[in-house]
């Protein structure tokens, strides 16, 4: 599999050659990249958090980039198995340079990744990411001598220290939730979800019936929290007659939520179902990116609020949201951002503020599903050959489109009465993205299907 890089870092297959999959040079190079970015940024000695998940390769490629930055002189405070929602938080509070995430998220565990932070424990810009790939590419490092390495601090106490920010959050109803006497299954997949979920609805008071809780990196299941990987925690929920179930893919920036008959309410109805609870107490702007749900468009509108489309990824929403003063945002796949903890997805806040709206409600989680709007997506992909200019088929269809006067922020987004369409080309392969909402299955598989026949005739 080839090494992937992008302006957020590297991710790839451990083992195999070097440029080609994720191996030591690879790992040595990048970190130096990043090493001296965060030098020419903040001076010498600069300080920098590592946090991993449970994978397998995890600790080896932490020893790999811990020693890397200490060569530059760069301080780690290693925080060992962690989420990267935790690792952003201890950015600042540390007063660090930077971060960086050893995690590939959802890719399965053959797979690791660096994701890089800076000194707010942000994702880097795309500016400050290709300088960093630009420079590792180049490979042209000068070491630091005996006298200037850096040093390694230990600290395993930040989980905790992230459920106790979460607990305390205002918008957290503790005593509602601890009085409610919940049952909730969580499936970690063996991930550190299984260090972080269960304590946190520990402290809320809630009953866990733990799936998938051991932070061995032994995936039981593909990681990435969607219907069909969930067939164990579904069946669960329902013989455990639990009032819900919880899912986070292994890093637990992506929150997925089964309810009590065992039926999963959408990865895109995270968010939304969050929104709806936040914009009730706390009114203002709400942010996702344009390949997420109309429906969160609409529950801003019924709270009065105003809704705001980013372009695809998560440093773009993190800039929407702080142009607009968004009280929430994030992403269609469980990603759940609240400005006023940090600018990052959490599944920790997500959870906690999900069970407070459960609560409050006083209904059931399939009701809750119930009163939000319906729609249903599709996601599918054209195969185009290298030489096709991906950018003269999408100025193509905005020029067919020109009446409805798409959005050409990422992509091509064309908003019709009651749905859809958000083109996008790949950065990694000759592809065009197709994703289509709208009021009903059926609907949203036409649309797609019609819009790919009408690419498929330019080229």
């Amino acid at each position: 599999m080839p090494l992937i890089k992008s302006i957020s870092g590297i991710r790839g297959t451990i083992g195999g050659k070097v440029n080609e999959n994720l191996t030591p040079v690879d790992i040595v190079k990048f970190a130096t990249a990043y090493a001296d970015w965060l030098i020419e940024q903040s001076g010498d000695n600069p300080k920098v958090i590592i946090g991993r998940d449970a994978r397998i390769s995890g600790e080896m490629v932490q020893q790999l980039v811990t020693c890397t930055l200490n060569a530059n002189g760069v301080d780690v405070v290693d925080i060992g198995l962690s989420t990267t929602p935790t690792v952003e938080m201890v950015v600042p509070y540390e007063k660090a340079d930077g971060g960086i995430i050893l995690t590939a998220s959802h890719n399965p565990k053959e797979w690791n990744a660096l994701k890089l932070l800076d000194h707010k424990g942000e994702f880097l810009s795309a500016e400050q990411g290709k300088g960093i790939l630009d420079a590792a590419d180049q490979a042209d490092f000068n070491y630091n001598n005996v006298d200037h390495l850096g040093k390694v601090s230990y600290n395993s106490a930040y989980i905790d220290w992230h459920i106790e920010q979460v607990v305390d959050h205002q918008l957290v109803d503790k005593n509602a939730i601890r009085s409610a006497n919940l049952k909730v299954v969580v499936d970690a997949v063996n991930s550190t979800g299984g260090i972080s979920i269960p304590p946190l609805l520990k402290q809320l008071g809630v009953e866990v019936v733990p799936l998938y809780c051991k932070p061995n990196g032994e995936f039981p299941h593909n990681p990435e929290p969607l219907k069909k990987h969930l067939t164990d925690i579904s069946e669960l929920v329902k013989k455990e007659k639990a009032d819900l179930g919880i899912v986070v893919d292994p890093d637990v920036d992506r929150l997925a939520i089964i309810d009590e008959n065992g039926e999963m309410i959408g990865e895109e109805y995270t968010l939304v179902s969050i929104a709806d609870y936040v914009l009730a107490q706390k009114p203002g702007s709400c942010v996702s990116n344009l390949s997420s749900s109309r429906a969160l468009n609409d529950i801003a509108q019924k709270h009065d609020c105003k809704y705001f489309a980013s372009a695809v990824g998560e440093v773009n929403v993190v800039e929407k949201m702080k142009s607009q003063d968004a009280v929430i945002g994030g992403e269609g796949n469980g990603g759940v951002i609240v400005p006023d903890l940090h600018y990052g997805r959490d599944s920790l806040i997500g959870t906690a503020l999900f069970l407070s709206h459960l609560v409050h409600s006083k209904k059931t989680c399939s009701q809750l599903r119930a009163d939000l709007p319906d729609y249903y997506m599709t996601k599918e992909k054209i195969q185009l050959t290298p030489d096709i200019n991906v950018d003269h088929v999408l100025a193509q269809m905005q020029e067919d489109y020109k009446q409805v006067e798409p959005s050409t922020i990422d992509g091509l987004k064309i908003d019709f009465a009651d749905s859809w369409v958000h083109l996008r080309k790949s950065n990694t392969e000759p592809i065009i993205r197709v994703y289509t909402e709208a009021t009903s299955q059926n609907e949203a598989d036409k649309l797609a299907h019609k819009i790919i026949k009408e690419i498929k005739a330019k080229v």
